[in-house]
């Protein structure tokens, strides 16, 4: 080894021994024949100091002209530091080598970016130069937290039975959901594989395979938009197992992640919260409520059935709800606070937004008190528990604005108020998630979780009839508003399974053709059994605290799925399209061409903006802002990250100064209205 120790890992037991370190040169001070080499390595930083009594010339120099971030094997002896040099932010904040020699085993170029965390770097600039993010402290502190969960995870599973098992990765295409990355075979033209969105369909064949316990970290890819917590490849921590009911592998569930936060986190979390999906739904206006607050939505719709104010009542009798929430202290209120409420409500769906401030004195400062009794407003401020100094917001509407509506003004609230603490962590389980979720833009019902969850048993003769009433056996595992995952009891009996495909609209073909290989092997003897799968980017960037899944991700993709490393995805040569038997694209610059493929929905576009497009003007309109977006696109191809001077001669256009005569005082105040022997009289401005 070039090394015997790491730098991080040498302590006072080290003093006065001859050791050896390697790494890369953070920062240097150079104070006059003697030079400071603070030297890094994944371990931590470490004081290298080199006295010109000490060493070689050669070794100085060395030492006197390395860059920042060259690579260097420093050997020398461990000694105390001076007492008032010593460092507490560091672990070797007592000691420091004093150098003997030093070689250089690779000199580094100009950084695009200083190395120190907390320094503002522009997130692109980061993704670009990953292999130089990386070295920062701050990252490689999130990778090796990220390494611990998962061996965590992997002691605790291995404890309980299970068996890690890889599954394919180059499969068939089984859309169902998000859309798949598509892999073309050389070997079979014109056919593809598909990348896994997941290993559901491989998990279960292994519980028919008699494996009765299985995990994978599964590495996962789903063609979607993305957001702060998505990408197109990602690590699920994927389990299944046999002979289980709903309330096993829950159990497994809590008993997992209260390990893995004692272990990572030293923290013993409570039981875990439990919560039907339609309790979730009315109490909070979501299915991964944020329980770190409490503010629940209240149901006005029976009060609203014959109030006085018309919109509650014609909403409530059209088939609607009215339903409100009480914000704690929300009295305060500004004008524009209001305003901004409401107009995050519209945003929402809303049509527009009533409230009621509750005074001090008990009375109510509202426009719904000139439409609604005392006593009317009385039973509403009961209702939702509001007190003096509260501030009660409603919306009527259909059930789903509603839950919309009050789900996101609830979380607009907490954050504004800060009344979300962030070192807390908040788990529930939610259960009993509908089957079917009915698609408007497929006009039919599709699968709320995927077709292969087994309904509950009371409900299966509705399959057909009645699909909308129809229960899973689903759950999921939600952390502070977030979902880290979700799970079901799977159906084993291939007749369930078939008729639970002829609910979803497959036909005989289609069934066949996609999932035959799956309802064959049902027919040889598949046991009860469910499982669950959860995001480990996910939770890992909640236990840090991070506000993106690229913080925590080695080499990650940026909004628009695009490795600005390496470039990929990029187009190929002719040649490997030739031996694919694709038709050739064309071949255009590759930047230009992303942002030229970028379209945007028009119609979103207009309903956030509350504009109303006339036929005539879409064609043109759609032109105009396609032409904004490959201009913009076009702006990346110029090179920003080096540094650009275009450093041009100064020439004065002005006229060169003349001096003159002074004016005369007289001659100045001659055409003042009113003045006295000196000044210029003016009106007096403050009193």
């Amino acid at each position: 080894m070039k090394r015997t120790h790491y730098c991080g890992a040498l302590t006072e037991e080290e003093v006065g021994k001859r050791v050896t370190v390697c790494g890369w040169v953070q920062t240097k001070r150079d104070m006059g024949g003697v030079i400071f080499i603070d030297l890094r390595d994944r371990e931590g930083t470490l004081q290298t100091v080199f006295d010109a009594r000490l060493l070689t010339e050669e070794d100085f120099k060395l030492a006197e002209g390395v860059r920042n971030q060259s690579v260097v094997q420093i050997t020398g002896i461990m000694r105390i530091r001076d007492e008032e040099t010593y460092n507490p932010r560091l672990k070797t904040g007592t000691v420091e080598l004093a150098a003997e020699s030093i070689f250089l085993l690779s000199e580094a170029a100009p950084l695009p970016f200083p190395m120190e965390d907390g320094f503002p770097v522009r997130e692109e600039l980061r993704l670009k130069y990953r292999y130089l993010d990386l070295r920062r402290p701050c990252v490689q502190e999130n990778l090796r937290f990220r390494s611990r969960v998962q061996s965590v995870i992997r002691r605790f599973l291995e404890k309980e039975g299970f068996i890690e098992v890889e599954t394919p990765m180059l499969t068939k295409s089984t859309p169902e959901g998000a859309r798949d990355y598509l892999v073309p075979s050389r070997v079979h033209p014109g056919e593809f594989y598909a990348l896994p969105q997941s290993p559901q369909l491989f998990k279960q064949l292994l519980m028919v395979g008699g494996l009765d316990k299985y995990y994978q970290f599964a590495r996962c890819f789903r063609d979607e938009d993305l957001r702060a917590d998505r990408q197109p490849e990602f690590t699920q921590v994927d389990m299944e197992l046999s002979f289980a009911e709903q309330e096993d592998i829950l159990r497994h569930l809590e008993k997992l992640f209260k390990e893995l936060f004692r272990e990572c986190m030293g923290m013993e979390l409570p039981a875990f919260k439990r919560m039907t999906w339609l309790e979730a739904m009315e109490l909070y206006g979501s299915d991964k409520p944020d329980l770190r607050f409490d503010m629940p939505i209240y149901e006005l719709s029976d009060i609203a059935q014959n109030c006085s104010f018309s919109l509650f009542r014609q909403a409530v009798q059209a088939g609607g709800k009215l339903r409100a929430l009480c914000v704690k202290g929300g009295a305060s209120y500004s004008r524009t606070q209001i305003e901004e409420l409401t107009q995050k409500a519209l945003s929402l769906g809303a049509k527009g937004m009533a409230w009621i401030s509750v005074q001090s004195d008990g009375s109510y400062y509202s426009i719904l008190t000139k439409f609604m009794s005392r006593d009317e407003l009385n039973e509403i401020a009961l209702r939702v528990k509001a007190e003096p100094g509260d501030f009660i917001l409603f919306c009527a509407d259909s059930l789903e604005t509603v839950r919309r509506v009050l789900g996101g003004l609830r979380l607009e609230i907490a954050q504004e108020l800060k009344l979300i603490a962030p070192d807390r962590f908040e788990f529930l389980i939610v259960t009993d998630f509908p089957q079917f979720e009915y698609s408007h833009e497929e006009k039919r019902y599709i699968s709320a979780h995927h077709p292969f969850t087994m309904p509950r048993e009371e409900d299966i003769d509705k399959l057909k009839s009645e699909p909308e009433k129809v229960r899973a056996q689903a759950y999921d595992v939600v952390l502070n508003g977030v979902e880290l995952g979700s799970g079901s009891i799977r159906i084993h009996d291939w007749r369930i399974q078939k008729l639970m495909f002829e609910a979803l609209g497959f036909t005989e073909e289609q069934l066949k053709e996609r999932f035959g290989f799956f309802l064959e092997a049902f027919k040889y003897g598949a046991p009860p059994h469910g499982g669950f799968a959860f995001g480990l980017d996910r939770l890992v960037m909640l236990m840090l605290g991070a506000d993106s899944l690229r913080e925590v991700i080695a080499f990650p993709k940026n909004k628009e799925a695009v490795c600005v490393m390496t470039g990929a995805p990029d187009y190929v040569d002719d040649e490997q399209l030739d031996a694919l038997g694709l038709n050739k694209m064309e071949q255009t610059s590759v930047k230009a061409g992303r942002k030229a493929s970028v379209k945007m929905d028009l119609d979103n576009i207009a309903m956030l903006a509350r504009l109303n497009i006339p036929p005539e003007e879409r064609g043109r309109l759609e032109r105009d802002m396609q032409d904004i977006i490959n201009m913009a696109g076009r702006l990346e191809e110029i090179e920003t990250d080096r540094e650009m001077v275009n450093i041009s001669g100064l020439v004065n256009v002005m006229r060169p100064d003349e001096p003159g005569s002074a004016w005369e005082r007289d001659s100045l105040l001659e055409n003042a209205p009113t003045k006295t022997e000196q000044y210029i009289l003016v009106p007096r401005v403050i009193e």
